[in-house]
């Protein structure tokens, strides 16, 4: 079987990229990472952007774009990720109007099939990302089930953040083959053992990685991704602290 990739998500390096929008990524390929999931163009075009990452032999594993922007402007969304050389375009959030009660995901899961539908036309991939507030129950399941039932697995498929379903009160490799083949793109977080149930460096926390990975590898993921939301150090030292600990465990 071959190796999954393994991609910095730049949300991160949010910070640094701020001051130097380059010189962060050149940070990233040194330390050796895959490739990247984006977080801003940097005032770049899709084509300069394109050409960078190709220069530092980065990979772009995803985009994220707002719902509100495919509901407006889907065809200048698609037509960018299409210069860029993305092939999975990624909803990162769910405004809380959309998931008040059962009938918004509903009605939220018939849009997405949609932009799913438009997106495969023109070769690429859309895939939903979740925090932990998809975990309140309407009428008895959880809002992203209702989402995961009520799209068609062929046309929408998750980003799956094992951080935020560990704190939605659930266990992320379990959730993972809940959804066999779905689970294209795996953000890698980890949680710190304390009160606040903090943001942690891949490896630096408590969730069971062993077992995530296991179910990933079975699932059909293309990209594993690591995030950290808020970092206690240089984030760019945080992003390294991950990657590294990926390298002892042979999968990165």
């Amino acid at each position: 079987m071959a190796k999954i990739p393994v991609a910095a998500q730049m949300y991160t390096v949010r910070d640094v990229a701020a001051k130097d929008f380059v010189g962060t990524f050149k940070e990233v390929a040194k330390i050796g990472y895959a490739g990247v999931e984006l977080a801003g163009d940097g005032g770049f075009s899709a084509k300069e952007l394109r050409a960078l990452l190709e220069d530092l032999n980065l990979k772009i594993a995803g985009n994220h774009v707002g719902i509100e922007k495919l509901e407006t402007a889907l065809d200048e969304a698609i037509h960018y990720n299409r210069e860029l050389g993305n092939p999975n375009i990624v909803v990162p959030y769910m405004p809380e109007p959309r998931r008040a009660d059962a009938n918004g995901w509903r009605q939220t899961a018939k849009l997405l099939n949609q932009f799913g539908q438009r997106c495969k036309e023109a070769g690429m991939v859309l895939c939903y990302h979740n925090h932990s507030f998809e975990f309140q129950k309407f009428e008895g399941k959880y809002g992203l089930e209702i989402l995961m039932e009520e799209t068609d697995p062929s046309l929408v498929y998750a980003e799956v953040d094992t951080y935020w379903v560990q704190h939605g009160g659930e266990d992320p490799a379990a959730f993972i083959r809940r959804y066999p083949g779905r689970a294209r793109l795996l953000h890698l977080k980890d949680m710190a053992n304390d009160a606040e149930r903090s943001f942690a460096e891949v490896g630096e926390g408590i969730l069971d990685f062993k077992a995530i990975f296991a179910a990933a590898e079975v699932g059909k993921t293309e990209w594993y991704i690591v995030e950290q939301d808020v970092c206690k150090r240089p984030s760019i030292n945080s992003l390294r602290i991950s990657f590294e600990n990926l390298k002892k465990w042979g999968i990165a």
